[in-house]
């Protein structure tokens, strides 16, 4: 069972920045693809983005290419998302998951676990 952690969540102003991280429990973290996902209020969850086992490869959602950053340190069993540029619409709770595969993948159904979310809120 992999537990996932997110913290780095918070207010911020539009324009401003954040860095969300996600902690696994595993220590076979270093296998797992990461994702990033965002659940807005009276909106289905989306992908936001997703990095593979070893970091070389990346995917992002069309919304926030050019202003968001996957990495990983399999070090640290973390993976963090660099949110620049934000914008009110950006707002959401923010998840982090873990897929057993090598990935990366945009599919929700693809990731095996979920953390419990990280409130963003971007003011106008």
């Amino acid at each position: 069972q992999v537990q996932l952690v997110e913290s780095g969540g918070g207010l911020v102003q539009a324009g401003g920045s954040l860095r969300l991280s996600c902690a696994a429990s595993e220590r076979t973290f270093s296998s797992y693809a990461m994702g990033w996902f965002r659940q807005a209020p009276g909106k289905e969850r989306e992908f936001v983005a997703a990095i593979n086992w070893s970091g070389a490869n990346t995917d992002y959602a069309d919304a926030v290419k050019g202003r968001f950053t996957i990495s990983r340190d399999n070090a640290k069993n973390t993976v963090h998302l660099q949110m620049n540029s934000l914008k009110p619409e950006d707002t959401a709770v923010y998840y982090c998951a873990a897929d057993l595969a090598l990935g990366p993948t945009m599919a929700e159904g693809e990731y095996d676990y979920w953390g419990r979310g990280t409130q963003v809120t971007v003011s106008s």
